[in-house]
């Protein structure tokens, strides 16, 4: 072989390789719900720190989402961190929202004009340090095609991803309220030439100032995949049922209560929740995986001791991520001799709970009655398409006692009411009355109530 088509060769290998390493990236953006922490110092997660998690076949993630920033410092400050990093090919995921409802939907800039418009240097001054703050229906999509164009500029492919909401529930049950899924259309403000109009409202059919709506239209407008993340994230936590419930097992409980931010578990799930949400729409089909789990906690259901002639009820919570097909219905059973129920009043052999987006949260209830003493053993399964687990469960059954059968009863109409009339073989301690005082008879019978103070 020449000299020349070795030559020829080397290029042709090299060249082909840094084709190879191309659109091997995705690029995410965002605000402090997308952002990395430091797993040694806080609670608080970020789900852009696990989106890779679901990246195979040599793609990779690369996190810039930063806390507090809004749309036009996605564009200002993140993106020009991250453009020298994007090559043609490589994906990048935008998701903002969250700061830019800072100044209930006025833009930053145009309030800092207004201030100093009228003199008012020192809210002028504070307002451009906040930075924060678009409208949804103009700036912010302003800010956001900004970012696409210029993703698109570097032969990269920008995905509008919609904010995860906010733990915002009503009154503690679903559903998730509207400041919670980014729409302040029931109060937000308003700069007009006579000054700033605030507590504005509108219906909530009108999507004037819904940051997801507003970013869905973009969306649409520039040929742009959109990602329902808000009401994907809507969906999930509502499947829980009550704000307790979601709180404790998705959000960051250290220190001060936090309605925004994710701890480890629902940061993955959020992760989980996009790149399943991507795979659906038909991107990077072949290097997103998505691994199904269907998990109970607690994994056994141990009632502990219960005197025979009782029950023994057990709390469960059934949990389905990355389910396959994403829509179905997991079958819950149980042996014999175990009840199962979701509102702990109607008790059957088996349940149903229907699932959407991949995603399973159902809390459900097992009942035992104990008959006789000794350890009961049972099992609960749930099962869907290819997938099932095994809850064993247990009580202890304990005899009440032996002997012959006795009653003892204290009369409050007796002179002395310490003393006990007792039938059978028993003897009866005194009764000692502590801050009580007697208060009358009613019908033959005595009362005590606790004096006043």
């Amino acid at each position: 072989m020449s000299k020349l088509k070795i030559w020829l060769l080397l290029v042709t290998l090299i060249f082909g390789m840094a084709l190879g390493v191309q659109g091997k990236k995705v690029h995410t953006l965002g605000d402090s719900t997308m952002a990395p922490y430091d797993e040694n110092t806080t609670n608080t997660r970020g789900w852009g720190m696990y989106f890779g998690n679901f990246l195979t076949n040599g793609w990779t993630s690369v996190n810039y989402a930063k806390g507090g920033r809004d749309s036009r410092a996605g564009y200002n400050e993140l993106w020009q961190n991250a453009k020298n990093n994007v090559e043609a090919g490589d994906f990048v995921l935008i998701q903002f929202a969250h700061n830019d409802t800072q100044y209930s939907g006025m833009d930053n800039l145009q309030l800092q004009e207004y201030y100093n418009s009228i003199g008012d240097a020192t809210s002028a001054a504070a307002v451009k340090k906040d930075g924060r703050g678009t409208i949804p229906a103009s700036t912010y999509k302003e800010c956001l095609k900004q970012i696409c164009d210029a993703v698109k500029e570097k032969g990269a492919t920008p995905i509008l991803v919609s904010a995860v909401c906010r733990c915002y529930f009503t009154n503690g049950v679903a559903p998730i309220t509207r400041p919670g899924r980014h729409d302040i259309g029931g109060k937000f403000s308003v700069l007009t030439s006579e000054g700033i109009k605030a507590n504005q409202s509108v219906a909530e059919s009108d999507h004037t100032w819904d940051y997801s709506y507003q970013m869905e239209q973009l969306a649409n407008e520039l040929g742009v995949t959109f990602i329902d993340m808000t009401s994907a994230t809507k969906d999930l936590y509502e499947s829980y049922g009550t704000y307790d419930k979601c709180y404790a097992a998705l959000f960051d409980k250290g220190g001060e209560k936090d309605n925004t931010h994710y701890n480890l578990t629902g940061a993955l799930t959020a992760a989980r929740l996009c790149a399943q949400l991507m795979k659906e729409k038909g991107i990077l089909t072949d290097a997103i995986e998505i691994p199904s789990d269907l998990s109970c906690n607690p994994s056994v259901a141990d009632m502990g001791e219960v005197y025979v002639g009782q029950s023994a009820t057990k709390e469960l919570t059934l949990s389905g991520l990355g389910l396959d097909p994403a829509t179905g219905t997991v079958t819950i059973t149980a042996t014999d001799g175990i009840l199962l129920s979701t509102d702990k009043q109607n008790w059957q052999t088996s349940l149903e709970a229907s699932y959407e987006n991949g995603t399973l949260i159902k809390t459900f209830y097992a009942k035992v009655a104990i008959s006789a003493a000794g350890t009961f053993n049972g099992t609960i399964t749930a099962a869907t398409s290819g997938k099932s687990i095994q809850i064993p469960v247990t009580v202890n059954g304990i005899e009440l006692g032996g002997g012959d059968p006795f009653t003892a009863t204290w009369s409050l109409n007796n002179t002395d009411k310490t003393k006990a009339a007792v039938e059978g073989n028993a003897t009866a301690a005194d009764v000692k009355y502590e801050g009580l005082e007697t208060y009358g008879y009613v019908n033959g019978y005595g009362a005590l109530i606790a004096p006043s103070y």
